[in-house]
């Protein structure tokens, strides 16, 4: 790679850095090429990214990031998995890590606040936010449905009790 090539990767990195709500950092010495296809492909219908880069480029794209305090972490073989959406990336994750174990979760950040392992399978562990969005709309749909059946209860009262004394005049 060359000085102009870096740069470009500097940068669009630290676009990334700026731009996500979350970024986990994860160790994947021992994945091979299969395997990091496949959670290139989770991340993707989750609406989440991997990348792949030089530590040294990283650390660089994190100067002036709210990330910044994750640098340490970038020792060896790390990949960064990141998304707009805090629990995409986590979950992901965690759930990749579940069954791979050449997948280790070294940490990560969320804004600018610092996530250990235990930090990251929190969040993975979250209903995601398309989720939320419907246990919320449930919420709110619930009070409309029993406003509907306790307008209707007196109608259907009245109509046991004509039918009541109807037959009772039959009979």
């Amino acid at each position: 790679m060359d000085r102009a090539e870096k740069s470009e990767v500097v940068t669009a990195l630290n676009q990334v850095f700026k731009d996500t709500g979350i970024v986990v950092v994860a160790r994947y010495s021992g994945l091979n090429v299969a395997d990091m296809t496949a959670l290139r492909a989770r991340m993707r219908e989750a609406g989440a990214k991997v990348r792949v880069a030089k530590n040294r480029l990283v650390k660089r794209a994190l100067d002036g990031t709210d990330a910044d305090h994750i640098a340490g972490l970038f020792t060896g073989p790390t990949m960064i998995a990141y998304s707009s959406d805090p629990v995409a990336a986590p979950k992901v994750a965690v759930e990749f890590a579940r069954t791979n174990e050449n997948l280790i979760i070294l940490g990560g950040a969320f804004g600018r606040t610092n996530l250990d392992p235990d930090g990251v399978k929190a969040l993975a562990a979250l209903p995601s936010l398309d989720e939320l969005r419907a246990k919320l709309a449930g919420l709110m749909a619930a009070p409309a449905r029993r406003i509907a059946q306790i307008a209707a209860a007196p109608a259907a009262q009245l109509a046991r009790v004509v039918g009541a004394y109807a037959d009772k005049g039959a009979a």
